[in-house]
This record gives structure tokens, C-alpha cells and sequence, in this order.
């Protein structure tokens, strides 16, 4: 779908500067906004109906979040998702999910419910191909097990990720979904590990999981 027959939603309530980021976002996560594309103000106000003044604002938010670049002269373009950040994005997840996993082992805890509860949502999602949400409900999968390890300063560093690491999950599964079963089979093996409070193989499936596949790689610009 290109950007010039997408349509506002309708019935939303809130901040209109809000909207305008909300549906942006997700517009660009899905894909259905494309990489590389240039937003028009006068589109953006228009097709959602708000003046431009809120679209600016959603746009300074969106290029702090590293989803689109501010270029004087000629408006916004939407970044590229490219090998280099995904890379980058999976390096900073393992940081803080490897700390959640040797935290929830240390107490014993076991993998919080919650996790198991996501799993069978998350396969049907894949399913159905709908990768928007298969990365929604696998990010809240994975903030599931980094909040039970009840280190607030790095859960709110992890929360931060979420905007590109949706948007790098999305990107991955279209180039790559033939992944999926494995993904699927990672999440399944990592709750068993926690389960049986068994931190070095919890460890080993959680790096496995994290580490970008070189065919997905090949399919993104380097930089």
C-alpha cells in the first residue's frame, strides 16, 4: 500500500499532536509507510484532518525516536531500517534481557505467567502473517520477563527500545519468515529454561534468539 491511499483513522480521541505520531508510527512499523519515503505536511494534516502545527510537533517526536530524519528544505524522510541498527537493537536487548534472565534464575522465580500467556496469541498472529502484531505481543513477551526482574532504571531503558524494536522485528519477519518456527520454538524453550531455573541455558537460547541472521542481513542496506 503506498502512503498516498493510506486513510486517517477514524473515531480517535486525544491530543491531536498525539494522534498524528500514534498513526505515523504505526503506519511506518508496519511498513506501510516505506523507508525512504518523503511525509508532506500538507498530506499528513490533510489525510488526518488536524493543522499542520500538530503534525510538526509528531514529527520532531518521531525523528527524537530515530523513525524519520528532519532534512532542511526538504521536510521529513522516513529512515531505513538498516544490518547496522538492527544489529545494534538486538546488542542492547541482550544487554538488559540477559540481566532479567540471570535475576529471575538468581530468585528462582521461574518465567513469569504472563510470558506462557502471550505464546499461543503470538503463533496465531504468525499465522496469519500479521507481523505488526507478532512484534507487538513478542516485545511485551520479552518487557514481561526484563519487569519481573524488578530493576526499574533498566526497564524503563528497555521500554525505550520499543518504537524501533517493533519496527525492527517487522522489518526482519517480512525479509525472513521463513524464521518464524524457530522464533516460535526460542520462546517456548526459554520459558522451559526459566522454569527450571537453569540460567546458563536460558542464557544460550535468549543469545540464540537475539542474534541477527546473516540472509536477513544480506536483504538490508549496510548503513
Amino acid at each position: 500500500m503506498s502512503a498516498s491511499t493510506l486513510t486517517g483513522p477514524t473515531g480517535e480521541s486525544g491530543p491531536a499532536r498525539d494522534r498524528v505520531y500514534v498513526w505515523l508510527r504505526d503506519e511506518i512499523i508496519r511498513g506501510s509507510i516505506e523507508g525512504g519515503r518523503f511525509l508532506d505536511e500538507l498530506w499528513v494534516s490533510g489525510t488526518m484532518g488536524v493543522s499542520r502545527t500538530p503534525v510538526r510537533e509528531a514529527f520532531h517526536r518521531l525523528a527524537a525516536e530515530r523513525f524519520i530524519t528532519l532534512l532542511p528544505r526538504k521536510g521529513a524522510q522516513v529512515r531505513t531500517v538498516t544490518a547496522r541498527e538492527l544489529e545494534e537493537v538486538y546488542q542492547t536487548r541482550l544487554l538488559i534481557e540477559g540481566h532479567a534472565v540471570a535475576a529471575l534464575c538468581a530468585r528462582g522465580a521461574g518465567a513469569p505467567a504472563h510470558m506462557v500467556d502471550l505464546i499461543e496469541p503470538m503463533e496465531a498472529a504468525g499465522r496469519e502473517q500479521d507481523w505488526f502484531a507478532v512484534s507487538g505481543l513478542d516485545r511485551e513477551f520479552h518487557l514481561t520477563m526484563v519487569s519481573a526482574a524488578q530493576n526499574s532504571v533498566l526497564t524503563e531503558l528497555y521500554d525505550s527500545l520499543r518504537s524501533r524494536q517493533q519496527r525492527v522485528a517487522v522489518r526482519a519477519l517480512h525479509v525472513g519468515p521463513q524464521r518464524l518456527d524457530t522464533i516460535n520454538a526460542q520462546h517456548r524453550a526459554l520459558v522451559a529454561a526459566l522454569d527450571a531455573v537453569d540460567a546458563d541455558t536460558a542464557l544460550d537460547i535468549l543469545t540464540a534468539h537475539l542474534r541477527p541472521v546473516p540472509e536477513v542481513l544480506a536483504l538490508l542496506p549496510s548503513q
